[in-house]
């Protein structure tokens, strides 16, 4: 699925997979975000993804140039769940919109696990 921009030179595209590494990059900017996480269903275990792989911690839907996001992702140890993900909606929200030009409509958080940083 792509989103769709057109003005007076024509129409731009852009693929939901270029939206959602854009947006896992803006996630582990984010105090409090140690990565993205991907679960096995196959055996329920959930592991950090690395950096060239953050997409698959995130699902994207965009519907009439309307974004809706899941972010599965590990937070730090002692911090506050809320508030990491307080920080994580208006960060991505914002740097989304300036980046594709459409609006964001939804942003879900699951946090997958928490892990202590040395």
């Amino acid at each position: 699925m792509k989103g769709r921009i057109t003005n007076k030179m024509g129409e731009i595209r852009i693929g939901s997979d270029v939206i959602g590494l854009y947006a896992g990059t803006a996630a582990v900017e984010c105090f409090g975000i140690v990565g993205m996480a991907a679960v096995s269903m196959k055996d329920g275990l959930v592991k950090l993804l690395k950096r060239d792989s953050l997409a698959r911690g995130i699902h994207v839907e965009i519907e009439d140039n309307h974004i809706a996001l899941e972010f599965h992702v590990i937070v730090a140890y002692g911090v506050s769940i809320c508030a990491v993900a307080d920080n994580l909606i208006a960060n991505v929200k914002y740097k989304v919109e300036e980046f594709t030009g459409m609006e964001v409509d939804r942003i879900n958080i699951y946090v997958e696990g928490v892990r202590v940083i040395d």
